[in-house]
């Protein structure tokens, strides 16, 4: 098989996951051994993943995350007042499929940017668009 107009195809059709895949599986050996079926379903896993990378990284530019924070990464022992139930729940998105908002407040220096990133990053992660403002509060 000419793999040559194969890949300008795939390049053309904007499949360039598939692609790569196409060259990833031509270097594996063991890659003979898998069926019609096996072939393009590896293929289209290596489309959908190249996409789902492109639309995170696009809404990650997006969201101007700041810090490189995950809610995984949350240290609850830190000293800042953290309700871990209740980050945890925040964690899990369903406030923005509820169409709420959440207010990080407290003191400088706890953390609350990164805390925001990691729910933005968490965000980015589950295909949802993000808006962050930084505000300041002047109390009189």
């Amino acid at each position: 098989m000419l793999s040559h107009p194969t890949f300008d195809q795939l390049g053309e059709l904007g499949l360039h996951g598939m692609a790569k895949g196409l060259r990833a599986m031509q270097a594996n050996h063991e890659a003979g051994s898998l069926t019609h079926e096996e072939w393009l379903g590896v293929l289209l896993d290596h489309e959908v993943t190249l996409r789902r990378q492109k639309r995170f990284e696009a809404r990650a530019k997006s969201a101007r995350l700041r810090h490189p924070a995950v809610i995984e990464d949350v240290d609850f022992r830190a000293p800042r007042g953290l309700d871990r139930a209740l980050f945890q729940k925040l964690a899990t998105g369903q406030w923005i499929h509820d169409h709420q908002n959440v207010i990080i407040t407290g003191p400088t220096g706890i953390g609350k940017s990164w805390l925001a990133c990691a729910l933005r990053h968490r965000a980015c992660r589950e295909n949802l668009s993000v808006l962050y403002q930084v505000t300041s509060l002047n109390v009189v």
